[in-house]
């Protein structure tokens, strides 16, 4: 390749390296959408009834709205019942730590150049990695946890912070927004929560890395950020996909909260 490219140009022009499969089991739902499969979701994430009913009410509402054509682009029409709307990576046991992922997963990280043995020893990034509907670890929790910082998949902080999600979930993004907006409320699976308390500066670089490895199924993450007032946190997020033949649907909702004099730098790299 011609040296005078740019770096951007030689990511651009080069071969997608990013199109590999993993094999390994999934747990999935059943294709197609209505209320039984939003309650199916909300039992496998075994969330609280008030999640569930906020759901319903999301998908409620996408019922009665119709899709946009906001972008000038051509694609065939979605059939949304045709799509998978909760698929899991089996694992052998449910990992307590880093330690007992899946060795094929770890293996689709590592690829993907995302050491999560690496992730135990360095200190610049934590890094939430997200496989399609779960997410299988957190790095650097328990350290961020110190400074009162709380970074954590979705599934976990509407466990472990209620009062928080309640508080600030479509806060931004209302379920009524658009159509995507509401899909997203009613089916999303995972994604990453942060929030950074007042006066508190994150020590290191916070980072999800969303990675669809199932076919057919669709991927419907949700990110919140929170950062008091006074506050500073600096997130990447990463998405990458297998090339197939079908196309695949990936319809996610980021709010970004900054209270006074808080900064939040938000940056999103999506290779498909």
């Amino acid at each position: 390749m011609n040296e005078e490219y740019s770096a951007i140009e030689k990511a651009v022009l080069s071969d997608y390296k990013y199109g590999f499969v993993t094999d390994i089991e999934a747990d999935e739902a059943p294709k197609g959408l209505d209320e039984n499969i939003i309650r199916f979701i909300s039992a496998k994430k075994q969330e609280p009834e008030w999640m569930l009913e906020w759901r319903l009410k999301a998908y409620e509402h996408w019922l009665k709205m119709e899709e946009p054509n906001w972008a000038n682009i051509n694609y065939p029409p979605i059939n949304y019942q045709d799509i998978i709307y909760y698929s899991a990576p089996k694992q052998k046991i449910a990992p307590g730590s880093l330690d007992e992922i899946d060795p094929e997963l770890r293996k689709t990280f590592e690829k993907l150049g995302i050491s999560l043995d690496e992730q135990k020893r360095l200190s610049g990034v934590a890094v939430d990695a997200v496989i399609d509907s779960v997410s299988i670890g957190t790095t650097f929790k328990a350290q961020l946890a110190e400074l009162g910082i709380i970074f954590c998949s979705m599934s976990e902080a509407i466990q472990e912070h209620p009062e928080l999600i309640r508080k600030y979930l479509s806060s931004v993004v209302p379920v009524t927004d658009n159509f995507f907006a509401a899909l997203n409320a009613a089916v999303f699976t995972d994604g990453s929560f942060c929030y950074i308390p007042k006066g508190v500066r994150s020590p290191m670089e916070l980072s999800t890395y969303f990675r669809i490895n199932a076919s057919n199924t669709g991927q419907f993450e949700r990110t919140l950020i929170v950062a008091e007032a006074g506050s500073y946190v600096s997130y990447l997020e990463g998405c990458t996909a297998p090339m197939r033949d079908e196309n695949q649907l990936h319809a996610a909702v980021v709010e970004l909260i900054a209270m006074d004099d808080a900064e939040i730098k938000y940056s999103t790299v999506q290779n498909w």
